[in-house]
């Protein structure tokens, strides 16, 4: 009831507001008004009245042009970064070491004979200068199943128009050989590639060029040894591959000695067995007391380069990376190569990123707001882009292919590609691979982290051993590793490298908002008292007036509907309503009829409903008031 009551009186107040229509509350607004300019239009002259009342219109205009410039740079969320040079004890970088050759050729052997079988007969029919059917004989006979799977042509451009595809081991095909090197490349008209079909047998096939046949073996042969590899199971494929305590020969940290069991093996797809160092899984992150070389890392490898796979990987080295605890090595893309036979010294400088997140950047903390699934969690590890781009592309190619890429962590449930299983994955790969489509969906969907640390690394180079100490270091090394007085080492295998923090400076990389609430409120009432001398308080004003034009709108919104219903009432009874004089004097009437005509007394008669006219009332109320008779008067 208090709650009504207040209500009404501030009606009431609002009701005695500045006035009742517009154009009073204008005229009032305008004399009472602290902004500039509306004063003026009402007590000027006519002339100057219009001139101010165009300055008034047209910086108004500027003010919300202006506010409208401000409002949509705010916005926009844009940021501004800033370098910071900070000292600091630092962690020391999580070190991946990999060969650059996933497995020992003497072990994985007798899986790929056929298809080493294979890749020689085909060079020798790429390279040898005599048509192609000169030499049939191969003892014993070649499984060319496994080539029809994944074939190699050589395709005869001396007619662009129509140029023929030519299948290797053709033998009713006769053809002369490659150009040779010294021939210029008008005169190059063979082009060797892999040919990919959707299905054996079928002619929805693609083929990949290549401008060197060197290219195309490397990649016919990786190809189809990953339809091989990929049915045998991880831990034969881990037995396989390069053992810690071979590889690792000597380890230092700072003056602390180490070895092969301080490091962390995974299996990665690309380089087999890696060993990573400081991944700080289970013990906490190790702290690089000082910058410089005897403070750092200290690392001799083998990688055994005499037995690489011959087809497989072309490049003699290890593979090595630096990167942040507890995430995930993508050698591939961020790894560097270490030479044989070389000591390699990198220095390193820090580099922290820090983004700001959402609305100003579509960074993410941890990968939780990514909604592609990161395959690579299995392994602990943090949230990377490289991370979620290749759980993409595995996601894709499970759905659409119908199996998973060897190079790839799999979810549950789904299997490696291979040739058997899946004749035409090759082709579904090579054509997932070169969609621009699919390759979008996927950098659409990942995201950044908002922090990262990235590594700057300076890279020297010098030969180890020397030619003076290389007979002792040697010895020494076979003798460790064997326990055998024989050298079983040489400089073809032997890798020293050498990582440490040049100093102690890092530098932070941080973004800020550019615009703020602060400036965006300043901005706006700085061009507001520019061109009208406005403040806060005269925008309070302009509201005042907003609500009081409401409140007139209500009023006159009220009285409408007053008004048409009094009209809808004189609609229903169009006569003038009758008095109450008129009332009595025609029930007086109504009593007289009744005793004429036997009825009862008008004393017993039953009044009629409060409110209700008698039945003759009409007529009665057209007849003058001596039409009644002496009756009346008696009465």
């Amino acid at each position: 009831m208090n709650l009504k009551k207040y209500f009404i009186r501030a009606l009431h107040r609002l009701q005695k507001g500045p006035g009742y229509t517009y154009k009073e509350l204008l005229v009032w607004y305008c004399d009472n008004t602290n902004t500039h300019g509306p004063k003026r239009i009402i007590k000027e002259g006519p002339k100057k009245k219009l001139i101010w009342f165009f300055l008034t219109l047209l910086f108004a205009s500027l003010v919300f042009w202006q506010w409208g410039i401000l409002i949509n740079t705010y916005l926009s969320y844009n940021v501004t970064s800033s370098l910071s040079i900070g000292f600091k004890t630092m962690k020391f970088p999580a070190v991946t070491v990999c060969n650059a050759n996933p497995f020992k050729y003497s072990e994985v052997k007798h899986l790929l004979k056929e298809l080493d079988r294979l890749i020689e007969a085909a060079l020798e029919r790429i390279l040898q200068p005599a048509p192609w059917n000169s030499s049939e004989n191969t003892s014993p006979p070649l499984d060319l199943e496994l080539w029809h799977q994944i074939p190699l042509v050589l395709i005869d451009e001396h007619d662009k128009d129509n140029p023929i595809i030519l299948d290797i081991f053709e033998s009713n095909q006769t053809a002369a050989p490659p150009a040779p090197a010294n021939t210029t490349s008008e005169e190059k008209k063979y082009k060797l590639a892999v040919k990919l079909c959707s299905h054996q047998g079928s002619d929805n096939c693609t083929y990949r060029n290549f401008t060197s046949a060197a290219q195309a073996v490397t990649e016919w042969y990786i190809l189809q040894s990953t339809s091989i590899l990929s049915k045998v199971p991880l831990q034969e494929r881990i037995k396989m591959g390069y053992q810690a305590e071979d590889m690792i020969l000597a380890c230092l940290y700072g003056a602390e000695p180490c070895n092969y069991k301080n490091f962390t093996q995974i299996y990665h797809p690309d380089h087999g067995n890696c060993y990573i160092f400081n991944w700080g899984m289970d013990e906490e992150a190790l702290n690089s007391s000082n910058p410089g070389a005897e403070f750092g890392l200290k690392l001799i490898l083998d990688i055994s380069q005499q037995d690489y796979i011959p087809y497989l990987s072309s490049a003699a080295g290890a593979r090595l990376m630096l990167h942040q605890q507890k995430s995930f090595p993508f050698l591939k893309d961020q790894g560097i190569y270490a030479m044989a036979g070389t000591e390699t010294s990198i220095g390193v400088l820090v580099d922290e990123l820090e983004r700001m997140g959402y609305p100003y950047s579509d960074c993410t903390m941890n990968g939780s707001d990514v909604p592609v699934k990161n395959l690579y969690s299995q392994y602990n590890t943090s949230y990377s882009i490289q991370a979620c781009l290749r759980s993409c592309f595995q996601n894709h190619m499970i759905e659409i292919c119908g199996c998973g890429h060897y190079m790839f962590p799999l979810p549950e449930g789904v299997n490696y590609c291979n040739n058997e299983d899946n004749p035409g994955w090759a082709y579904c790969y090579s054509s997932l691979r070169s969609s621009i489509r699919h390759r979008q969906i996927c950098i659409d969907s990942c995201k950044e982290t908002c922090n990262d640390t990235q590594y700057k690394m300076t890279i020297s180079m010098a030969d180890w051993p020397s030619e003076a100490s290389e007979d002792w270091i040697f010895h020494i090394l076979s003798y460790e590793r064997d326990m055998s007085t024989n050298v079983t080492l040489d400089r073809n295998g032997i890798i020293k490298l050498n990582i440490y923090f040049q100093e102690y400076n890092y530098r932070t990389i941080s973004e800020s908002a550019a615009t703020t609430i602060v400036w965006l409120l300043s901005s706006l009432g700085g061009q507001f008292g520019f061109w009208m001398g406005g403040s806060v308080l005269c925008l309070i004003e302009f509201g005042e007036i907003i609500i009081d034009s409401l409140w007139i709108t209500i009023i006159n919104v009220i009285s409408w509907c007053k008004g048409l219903k009094q009209k809808r009432a004189q609609a229903r009874y169009p006569d003038a309503p009758p008095t109450v004089s008129e009332l009595v004097e025609a029930h007086t009437n109504l009593g007289f009829q009744h005793e004429d005509a036997g009825a009862l007394p008008r004393d017993e008669a039953l009044p009629p409903e409060p409110g209700t006219p008698p039945p003759n009332y009409d007529s009665l109320r057209m007849q003058p008031l001596d039409v009644l008779g002496p009756d009346s008067d008696a009465e």
